[in-house]
């Protein structure tokens, strides 16, 4: 599943090529994804400009003078920007044909994606408003995880991959920011300190910083707006690397179910 850091490549990827640029109209040629496209996207769209690209958790808002489209690319889903001539494959779902003669074609072979119409501000959209602050907000600190923690026996894990808690934090990059910080995934998280706290947000900003500059994280679904693949998946330290070396210690690599995730951790540097 593309996590924060493909979203926000995704997003920086197609910025350059929407931005400024009038929608010319809407091909829907599949509407059952996980919530229905909207009916007359096209009379709804054609005509607007498209006046910024930003991204809400995992979520790729398209901003208009009207209202916001908002994209989420669910389990395999993604965006490509192509010469609106392009005949379009199987999975490609929806194209947002823009003035420049290219258009925003969404591709998604799972249909666990999203694309809906929001007229009023996107934070208060129910998918959003519960949501908890980015990991690079700078208001967000480790008092206020370790203010939240207190009482939770919850695994760390597990709470720094809510989404009320803090969005973003997927799977993989939970595993390597825990690593970093040296705490083992399946501590309770009331049982992190301030310090651990500290040391753990700090992780989280490094490892999802160096996954977006690279590209993201290789995965079997994913591949950039440009079509290639991102990089990230080569500096992984732990993930699905169970019986392997630790890059620290030489310690045998572990793997453990929390969640019903794939965990992965070094038992003699994460505590």
């Amino acid at each position: 599943m593309p996590e924060l850091p493909e979203v926000e490549t995704t997003a920086q990827g197609v910025r350059p090529y929407v931005e400024g640029r009038m929608i010319r109209r809407v091909i829907v040629r599949e509407r059952r994804l996980r919530w229905p496209v909207p009916r007359g996207l096209t009379r709804i769209l054609s005509g607007l400009k498209i006046l910024s690209v930003s991204r809400r958790a995992k979520y790729i808002l398209l901003d208009t003078e009207k209202g916001v489209l908002m994209i989420h690319l669910g389990m395999s889903g993604r965006l490509r920007v192509v010469p609106a001539s392009t005949p379009p494959e199987k999975h490609d779902h929806l194209d947002i044909v823009l003035s420049s003669g290219k258009c925003l074609r969404f591709h998604d072979p799972r249909r666990f994606g999203s694309v809906l119409w929001v007229k009023g501000l996107p934070d208060e959209h129910p998918l959003l408003a519960s949501l908890g602050p980015e990991p690079f907000d700078p208001a967000l600190d480790a008092s206020y995880l370790f203010d939240l923690s207190r009482g939770r026996t919850l695994t760390i894990k597990q709470f720094i991959m809510d989404g009320k808690v803090i969005v973003g934090v997927g799977n993989i990059y939970a595993s390597e920011a825990l690593f970093r910080a040296g705490i083992r995934p399946g501590r309770a998280a009331g049982r992190v300190t301030r310090k651990g706290f500290a040391d753990l947000l700090k992780a989280i900003r490094e490892v999802l910083g160096e996954a977006i500059e690279a590209g993201g994280t290789t995965l079997r679904d994913y591949s950039r707006v440009t079509g290639e693949p991102g990089y990230f998946e080569q500096s992984l330290n732990v993930y699905e690397r169970e019986g392997l070396a630790c890059v620290n210690c030489g310690v045998s690599i572990q793997r453990k179910i929390i969640g019903q995730r794939a965990s992965y951790y070094c038992p003699q540097c994460q505590a």
